[in-house]
């Protein structure tokens, strides 16, 4: 049933917005609720925030090995550097993307949650419901923030590369290459940060699954 599920996930990135009541109403019919949903999300989000972390990983490589070639190639040394970087940004695209999908499947489940708590007459379970609703809406307000965190870190990474990479496209030479030292290694810094920030975003992911188990 597993690949049941990734295809209709699939499917519903291109649904309009009007439509999702109707994926709603599919997935339930294949026994998925939003509450699964919002597992699936969150996986999904971790995971593209794990592949753009090994991006940047591979850009700081990269960036390292250039600075520190010794008559080598430059032209080659460059080239995978600009691959990488062009690599960073498309893997932020899809970070963002996973964000706003995970944040539409939170909202319309506490929304849900919210209503079908307000229908329970016996006081008890209106309570208990509402309190799990609170915990879980705390959690994922947590989680949300520490991803949309280290996503508007990657903003001014991506920049500083992007503008170093451009630069050395019309500087390719060994004293471009000395000179811009002290640059590349503050962006360095910058992605070390960023990659930091990054774990513990994961780490928030893997925690609120946990939560949902």
């Amino acid at each position: 049933m597993k690949w049941v599920l990734s295809f209709l996930l699939l499917s519903a990135a291109f649904l309009p917005c009007g439509c999702q009541t109707a994926y709603y109403a599919t997935m339930e019919k294949f026994g998925y609720e939003k509450r699964d949903l919002l597992k699936s999300a969150v996986a999904k989000a971790r995971d593209e925030q794990k592949d753009a972390q090994a991006q940047f990983k591979d850009a700081l490589t990269r960036m390292k090995e250039m600075y520190n070639l010794q008559g080598g190639d430059l032209e080659r040394a460059y080239s995978k550097l600009k691959a990488n970087q062009e690599s960073c940004n498309s893997q932020a695209a899809d970070v963002r993307k996973r964000i706003r999908d995970m944040d539409q499947v939170a909202n319309d489940l506490f929304a849900e949650w919210e209503k079908e708590a307000a229908t329970f007459t016996n006081p008890t379970f209106a309570s208990d419901s509402r309190r799990k609703l609170a915990d879980t809406r705390a959690r994922y307000a947590q989680l949300a923030g520490s991803l949309r965190g280290a996503e508007a870190t990657m903003e001014p990474v991506l920049k500083s590369l992007g503008e170093h990479v451009l630069y050395l496209k019309h500087n390719l030479n060994a004293a471009a290459i000395a000179s811009l030292k002290g640059e590349a290694t503050a962006i360095q810094g910058q992605i070390d940060s960023l990659l930091v920030q990054m774990n513990a975003s994961i780490a928030e992911a893997e925690a609120f699954l946990k939560t949902l188990n």
